[in-house]
């Protein structure tokens, strides 16, 4: 009896495994499909033409039943000054290229525009630290308004960047583990018609759509780079 219930339990498996094969087999052809995602279920795209580009497509995407399909755009994304790469530096101007998570909290200097995150009221005194001498790299510190931080700064604190940070999500770049010298406060902010200084950006409305529209539950990934860049990645 054992040995049928393990035989029937086995066939199952098979059997499971089978239909998410023809499944996978059965969906539509897409660039999200491409990628490895692991189990999310949420996906934004972000595909510049060449690595000196300073701007990108970015697509919304959402899978369901093992299919990726969009859910929106593409919009229009600037990207660093000096374009993408997939060897980062702190100050190169470059966006990094490659496949990453958000942390768990938002940010902005407006209330919550009704995201599905943590959301954190940004205040005179928050920084997101960009020594890579200190303890702190890549990390938001919040110090008391007007002193001296304890850390390099090559920037005004977070508060003075009221247009950008009017809204954020940090793209998990560097940051498990935290490297010296890879990069920090790579976000997806609102755009100031510009080129940025290493982060993703979109005019406001299409930001506030795509805040809203992550949730933690579907694991959402965000994929930057050109096509071949990304592909390479897999």
């Amino acid at each position: 009896m054992r040995l049928l219930a393990l035989t029937l339990v086995a066939l199952a498996v098979a059997a499971s495994a089978s239909a998410r094969d023809e499944r996978a087999a059965a969906c539509a052809p897409s660039f999200a499909g491409r990628l490895e995602t692991g189990s999310a279920t949420q996906l934004v795209t972000v595909v510049a033409r060449t690595r000196g580009s300073t701007q990108g497509a970015l697509r919304l995407w959402t899978k369901r039943a093992g299919c990726w399909s969009t859910a929106a755009g593409p919009w229009t994304a600037w990207l660093g000054g000096n374009g993408t790469s997939p060897a980062k530096r702190e100050g190169d101007r470059r966006t990094p290229t490659g496949i990453f998570e958000f942390l768990r909290t938002m940010y902005g200097l407006a209330p919550s525009p009704g995201v599905h995150y943590a959301y954190r009221h940004l205040v005179c005194g928050d920084w997101w630290v960009e020594d890579p001498a200190s303890p702190y790299y890549n990390r938001f510190r919040h110090v008391r308004c007007g002193s001296r931080p304890a850390f390099r700064t090559t920037s005004e604190d977070m508060s003075r960047s009221p247009t950008a940070y009017r809204h954020l999500a940090v793209i998990a770049y560097n940051t498990n583990p935290v490297v010296p010298g890879r990069g920090s406060g790579i976000f997806l902010h609102v755009s100031t018609g510009r080129p940025t200084l290493g982060c993703v950006s979109l005019p406001l409305h299409r930001l506030v759509a795509t805040l809203r529209w992550l949730r933690p539950a579907a694991r959402p990934l965000i994929a930057i780079g050109t096509t071949a860049d990304l592909l390479k990645a897999q």
